[in-house]
């Protein structure tokens, strides 16, 4: 092996070991669209068998200790449910990850929740808040993560400062609630459920919350949520010089919020992403959270999972091989040509080969998705849980 191959496997080993990725309990739950659910025979019905789902991803992968929680979905009885969520946590051996409450289903919240012209209202949301930070707070999770789908579809429709000055009460107070070693992470999206105007739009105005909320609270970007075309890895580099990047939802788009599963669509813009994270400082890396946030509805939801993983690790391993000290002197110089060569020449490196030894030495498969498919899960799960599939089911996930 020469030099260059074992200073590679060296930056990808020590990458990797570093590396882990959140999957969420609602990618392995029946999903569809506007129009409707699609089912699968193998999707989860439970959170038992959700937990049990991300167990067996993390088994292949080695990159997803924690699973993320939907409140609403997955501890409708709030704290209470706390005890059996520990319980799994045990019994299936990955932990409880960030907290997310639910803003956008019931139907107090048709015209907004805590963006809401009626008070009552807004104080329903923030009850529901501090239930989401004080389930955190007894699972040990460090985030709350929330998607705020507030806005109008009609122009002149609501006062738009007014519902900003709203948000910033109802999110102070959330703040106020956290324990000191949690974190608020405030999302963003520039439409859709709202067609006008949606309350927090972009990451400036996610930024600009975060800021009055307090220190403890973050801006998450979602790679779903923005318009065609938008600069992602910028956006990402001005968080970073902020100190304001708290995470990511990834997932990928061919024209909105698709959640298409990651990589799928633009691979190239996810090591862009990673290289800017990797250009930063270990102390601003530190607190970056990976989180996938997809709805699987024609993949299966375990293999579909996985291959999120998988695609994450080989396109971090790609972004941990640039050749950050000659591309700095090449972008200092202008010259242009090299400059992109250095950066695309590590985007288009093989890396699976490398990823693959990673695996093996730490007792993983080296092919994750065949693994799984030999290991009969998702048939055994299919055929144990296909007769509650068959059957409609009315909530979400």
């Amino acid at each position: 092996m020469s030099a260059n191959m074992v200073r590679d496997a060296e930056r990808v080993w020590t990458a990797l070991d570093g590396f882990q990725i959140e999957v969420p309990s609602w990618g392995f739950a029946n999903t569809g669209t506007r129009f409707g659910k699609f089912l699968q025979s193998g999707a989860a019905t439970t959170i038992d068998e959700k937990f049990a789902d991300a167990a067996q991803v993390n088994a292949l992968t080695g990159a997803s200790p924690t699973v993320a929680l939907h409140v609403l979905w997955d501890l409708p009885k709030g704290v209470a449910d706390v005890p059996a969520v520990q319980a799994l946590e045990k019994k299936f051996g990955v932990k409880s990850g960030s907290i997310n409450p639910n803003l956008f289903q019931d139907a107090e919240y048709k015209y907004g929740s805590i963006a809401n012209p009626n008070p009552e209202i807004r104080a329903i949301a923030l009850d529901h808040l501090l239930d989401s930070v004080e389930i955190g707070k007894q699972l040990g999770s460090k985030d709350v993560s929330l998607w705020i789908a507030d806005g109008s579809n009609y122009p002149g429709t609501q006062s738009i400062r007014n519902r900003i000055g709203w948000m910033e009460e109802v999110l102070g107070a959330t703040h106020a609630a956290l324990a000191p070693d949690q974190r608020m992470l405030v999302e963003y999206k520039p439409f859709e459920p709202a067609f006008y105007h949606t309350d927090i739009a972009d990451w400036g105005m996610a930024l600009e919350l975060s800021r009055h909320a307090g220190p403890k609270a973050k801006v998450l970007v979602d790679t779903g949520h923005h318009y065609q075309g938008t600069n992602i890895e910028q956006i990402v580099a001005w968080l970073l010089h902020l100190g304001a990047l708290g995470g990511f939802h990834f997932n990928d788009r061919k024209y909105a919020d698709d959640d298409l599963t990651l990589g799928s669509i633009d691979p190239y813009q996810v090591f862009r992403i990673f290289h800017e994270i990797l250009s930063a400082g270990k102390d601003e890396q530190a607190g970056i959270a990976f989180m996938i946030d997809q709805s699987h509805n024609l993949k299966g939801k375990v293999e579909a999972m996985i291959q999120s993983v998988v695609t994450a690790q080989e396109l971090y391993a790609k972004a941990a091989l640039v050749d950050r000290v000659t591309l700095a002197e090449l972008q200092q110089q202008c010259r242009l040509v090299e400059a992109e060569e250095c950066f695309r020449s590590a985007f288009w490196q093989d890396v699976r080969p490398i990823v693959r030894d990673w695996r093996e030495a730490r007792g993983l498969p080296a092919d994750p998705l065949k693994a799984l498919a030999e290991s009969g899960y998702v048939q055994r799960i299919s055929e144990e849980r296909g007769s509650k599939n068959a059957r409609s089911v009315s909530s979400y996930a």
